[in-house]
């Protein structure tokens, strides 16, 4: 271990009275708690007969149409949601389980040749272009009020000098992040119809994503973590018009948002409506003929603020948006390849490197149920264990700086790995890490919340003198802690600086429900639930929130 990340480990422990912990001896197998495991809400089978879409989260607040178009079309439908590029990975390797996709666009998709064979039909649904909302105050601090014409060019100047500070989704998971990076590669390239890796100006990309402050997977958390930091700390939200629109009528944020669309132009999600099964190609037919259709489009109109296709239904709902905007769209590169190497420069390249603590609960009740397997496993994915597409997504990046913390009765020693940009040496990384974890032994009882505590404090030490990281840790643990402080002691010793950073908190095994999710309350942070689905599944799913 690095000899200076030990003694400030060392010192985070003393100040937190805890150095006495680094001198106890394990206390034995002795198992976490003896709760009980929680009870499971009982769901009935899903209807096999029901057309079942599979959907992105941000289409939840369309859900009520399913009821809708069974009373009118007498098709039953089930709507599935997931994560954007999880979904995607589902359709184009035919593992959707759906007869048909909802994706805000299907360009990724679409770019694959396995995906295209997997679209049997097409059809759009509805408009919302992605669009930059800034705080009322900063519009008009940055000039970007009434007619002025803002360029792509001035966002990035204005991200990198600090003037616009941003929350996004994670362009890696998420169709938002995703859309709006293509389109600032789109904006800056000289030939943006036959994008190509090395037509992309990477260093206008890097000053655009130098304002990008709060990262997220989902519309709902970041627009939860942005009306609690809207302000001196996040001033913009790149999202959907719809989402955006909904914030302002809300009356959540402290000020409204001035939505800006760029001159050069935007992307817009068209939200294609895609059939997999062939074999429920009439109920497709009457489902899209519905949704097309004046009910359903003044519908979405009005209740999700999605721009309708049906040119009758827009002119009857033109007052809903933004009027005297003309909306260009940026080409989107149809080439699979370029849309890879292009997240792959995000990750490795681009954005703000993260710097994470991993605090691993190790103690005996990891013995159980295959529950070590399964932390093992999900540390494999992170060190390059799985070549799918969200797998790739997921693993460790370049510059990235991880410090793996496990804990039972005691701290056990702290190991860092920090990831070189070279891939031979990043490789080696992997493999050390992957060794790391195969060499993990559990034993003892459940120090949780010392643990946490000390992982905030080494991180809000590093954050005050190296700013240039994301800062976060993931906390994982099977049982109730049962050794050192409680809750309220833990509540009472969180210092200001370390409430600045989310801890992910993974529900699994016994662990105390309610207290994780205080946790996570406390620092802004997320709860992910691995008592339903595979551990490594949430593993994969917490990477797109760092």
């Amino acid at each position: 271990m690095n000899e200076a990340l030990k003694v400030m480990a060392e010192a985070a422990v003393r100040r937190l009275t805890l150095a006495f912990l680094l001198a106890m001896v394990a206390l034995g197998l002795a198992a976490c708690d003896n709760a009980p495991a929680p009870s499971e809400n009982i769901k009935a089978a899903p209807d096999p007969a029901a057309f079942s879409i599979l959907a992105t989260s941000d289409l939840r607040d369309a859900e009520a149409l399913a009821s809708m178009i069974q009373q009118a079309t007498g098709v039953k439908v089930r709507f599935i949601f997931g994560g954007t590029m999880e979904s995607a990975d589902k359709v184009i390797n035919g593992k959707a389980d759906a007869d048909a996709a909802w994706f805000a666009n299907a360009k990724y998709v679409l770019s694959d040749p396995a995906g295209q064979a997997r679209v049997k039909m097409q059809e759009k649904i509805m408009l919302s272009p992605l669009v930059i909302g800034v705080s009322r105050s900063d519009a008009q601090r940055l000039g970007w009020t009434g007619d002025a014409k803002v360029t792509w060019k001035a966002v990035a100047e204005a991200a990198q000098s600090g003037r616009l500070r941003y929350a996004m989704s994670n362009p890696a998971s998420s169709n938002q992040g995703f859309m709006a990076l293509m389109g600032v590669a789109a904006a800056f390239a000289d030939k943006p119809e036959a994008l190509t890796l090395a037509d992309v100006r990477k260093d206008r990309v890097r000053e655009f994503l130098a304002g990008y402050k709060l990262v997220g997977d989902n519309s709902t958390y970041l627009s939860e973590r942005f009306i609690e930091k809207q302000g001196a700390e996040i001033n913009a939200f790149i999202n959907y018009e719809s989402w955006l629109l909904s914030l302002n009528q809300s009356g959540k944020l402290r000020e409204p948002l001035a939505l800006i669309y760029p001159h050069e132009g935007v992307t817009t999600a068209d939200y294609p409506l895609l059939l997999l099964n062939d074999a429920k190609r009439a109920d497709y037919i009457k489902i899209v003929e519905y949704l097309k259709g004046p009910t359903a489009q003044r519908w979405l109109a009005e209740k999700t603020l999605r721009r309708p296709l049906n040119p009758d239904i827009a002119r009857q709902t033109a007052s809903l948006f933004p009027s005297g905007r003309l909306l260009v769209e940026l080409p989107f590169t149809a080439d699979r390849a370029v849309a890879d190497a292009l997240l792959d420069a995000y990750m490795n390249q681009f954005r703000t490197p993260i710097a994470s603590v991993f605090v691993l609960d190790v103690s005996g009740s990891m013995n159980e149920a295959g529950r070590r397997q399964a932390l093992v496993e999900s540390l494999h994915l992170l060190a390059g264990g799985d070549d799918s597409i969200t797998g790739r997504l997921a693993r460790l990046a370049s510059r990235e700086r991880v410090i793996m913390l496990p804990f039972a009765s005691t701290f056990l020693p702290l190991q860092r790995f920090d990831i070189p940009t070279d891939d031979s040496a990043k490789a080696q990384t992997f493999a050390q890490i992957r060794r790391y974890a195969d060499g993990l032994r559990m034993e003892g009882r459940t120090r949780l919340y010392d643990a946490t505590l000390a992982a905030l404090t080494l991180l809000a030490e590093e954050k005050a003198k190296n700013p240039g990281y994301l800062y976060s840790v993931v906390l994982f643990t099977d049982g109730q802690s049962n050794e050192g402080m409680d809750l309220a002691a833990f509540q009472r010793a969180l210092w200001p600086a370390a409430r600045d950073i989310p801890v992910f908190a993974i529900l699994y095994g016994e662990g105390n429900v309610r207290e994780l999710e205080e946790v996570a309350r406390l620092t802004r942070g997320k709860t992910f639930d691995a008592r339903k689905v595979r551990l490594p599944t949430v593993f994969r799913e917490i990477r797109a929130y760092q």
